[in-house]
């Protein structure tokens, strides 16, 4: 059976469904496989599955103790009519490169692709486990993952949701799908912060054993959506080995031959998924990861160094600003034979020093790696010119990826077939497209670009983007980083 442990703490015994149930481990871990799972099926059989029987096929190896009737079923109530294409994740082929579009679920990003699964697993393990409590679910989103999870958990029975988001760093549209969102269960604060203090301030609450306590008391039990969460990591491997199948069909390489993954990425949990599938057997040559001006992932690959000692940047590419990549620490683990105590120490010198150094083993380990980044000024001149020599529209997180993709190309002169990861749907971040595309466009509200792209792309507006511009407020809240355990507690009262 699949088996999990701590990245800071040599755990026997975990389950798959005890894991995603904890979300983190108590000593601030997170967990991972024992060992990466196998492929037990061939190239030539996942060609001719649609989209639900190969995320059963990759998913089942990872969690074992779930039921194959249970498993099946979360499966079809995820990925279904949600979607609003029936390959769930399509291949776009454009005269340069491969999109992998994982936009169609029902925020219109690639967090749909693990979070519409994630509840219906978290129901399950809850169910597994006789766990009488309430499912509270804490979230930090750098924009994505927070209205994915409460599209997913609201109204969901025996459990509750809260996100936080940093007030002034998300797009208008990212924020306006959050703070208009329904459900008796779900709350939606605003935080005067970056994301980074976010996210810390939500593991800190993870690892209050006294406030673990006083929410047991009030018959609540934490857990997380994001991708700390092996219930939403999992998922996300799927998409690659989707990837790879319509490559084959598009004649851009045979069975067995490599592929490369470009990756736009923050936190690092969509570029970790890749190098899950490459471990189980998936042909994968290279992982180009990408980053915006908050390179931190990039100048990590580079120099063997991690230091989020630098200035932060807002930009156009919000979900990816981030000093702080949380999944790290999973790779971390798996290159250093599994050292809990070396990761351990190493996360220890991040909180307390801000920075810390690999060894040169584990570097050497890091060399189907390449990072590179792309400024805001760069991302625009790419979205405009794909657009206008291929007719493609890539939103700015995308837009980074193709950069850095191209980066490479010319570096390395490589010819290995390759498929970026198209993270989100260019009406997410409409203001930063649209006057990417001429200076038109500028100084207009994200509401009225909407229209002026649904002119540009045809087609029929996302369901997401419907009478975004006149749903009411339902969440006004914004607090202080330290507030923030506050909220929560006010929230389970």
């Amino acid at each position: 059976m699949s088996l999990y442990t701590s990245t800071r703490k040599n755990l026997e015994n975990i389950t798959a469904t005890q894991a995603i149930l904890q979300g983190i481990s108590e000593e601030g871990g997170l967990f991972v496989p024992v060992s990466i799972p196998k492929i037990d099926f061939s190239f030539e059989e996942a060609n001719s599955w649609d989209y639900k029987e190969l995320a059963y096929r990759v998913m089942k190896l990872f969690y074992e103790d779930i039921k194959e009737q249970d498993l099946k079923r979360c499966i079809e109530q995820a990925y279904d009519e949600k979607f609003d294409d029936k390959e769930i994740a399509p291949l776009v082929v454009t005269r340069t490169a491969n999109f992998l579009e994982l936009f169609h679920g029902p925020t219109i990003a690639f967090k749909d692709m693990a979070l519409s699964i994630l509840p219906h697993l978290m129901l399950v393990s809850k169910k597994y486990h006789k766990e009488s409590k309430d499912i509270v679910i804490l979230t930090a989103t750098s924009g994505d993952t927070g209205k994915a999870a409460l599209e997913g958990f609201a109204n969901v029975k025996g459990t509750k949701i809260i996100v936080f988001f940093p007030e002034e760093g998300v797009s208008e549209v990212q924020k306006r799908q959050m703070v208009t969102q329904e459900g008796e269960n779900t709350l939606v604060v605003g935080v005067k912060g970056n994301f980074d203090d976010c996210q810390t301030a939500v593991k800190e609450i993870f690892a209050d054993k006294a406030f673990e306590k006083e929410a047991a008391d009030s018959n609540y039990k934490f857990s997380s959506a994001n991708s700390i969460n092996i219930g939403r990591l999992v998922p996300q491997v799927v998409y690659y080995f989707a990837a790879y199948s319509k490559l084959v069909k598009e004649g851009k390489l045979k069975n067995g031959e490599p592929m490369n993954v470009v990756v736009p990425t923050g936190n690092f949990g969509n570029i970790l998924a890749a190098y899950y599938a490459k471990d189980m057997g998936l042909p994968i040559k290279k992982f180009i990861c990408a980053s915006n001006t908050n390179k931190v992932l990039c100048d990590f690959f580079e120099k063997g160094i991690y230091d989020r000692n630098r200035d932060f940047h807002l930009t156009i590419s919000p979900s990816m600003d981030i000093l702080i990549s949380s999944n790290l620490e999973r790779l971390l683990y798996h290159i250093s034979g599994q050292d809990a105590k070396l990761v351990t120490d190493m996360m220890e010198s991040l909180k307390n020093e801000g920075k810390y150094t690999i060894t040169e083993n584990m570097k050497n380990k890091l060399s189907d790696f390449y990072g590179g980044y792309a400024d805001d000024e760069t991302t625009k001149a790419y979205i405009k010119q794909v657009y206008e020599n291929d007719g493609y529209l890539m939103d700015t997180h995308t837009a980074v990826a193709y950069a850095v993709y191209d980066q490479y190309i010319r570096e390395t002169k490589d010819s290995v077939p390759s498929v970026i990861i198209s993270t989100a749907s260019p009406y997410k971040f409409t203001s930063s497209v649209m006057t990417a595309l001429g200076d038109q466009y500028k100084n207009t509200d994200d509401f009225i670009l909407l229209e002026e792209m649904h002119k540009l792309l045809k087609g029929d507006m996302p369901k997401a983007m419907n009478n975004i511009a006149t749903k009411p407020i339902k969440h006004k809240a914004v607090c202080e980083v330290s507030e923030m355990k506050d909220i929560v507690r006010n929230f389970l009262v």
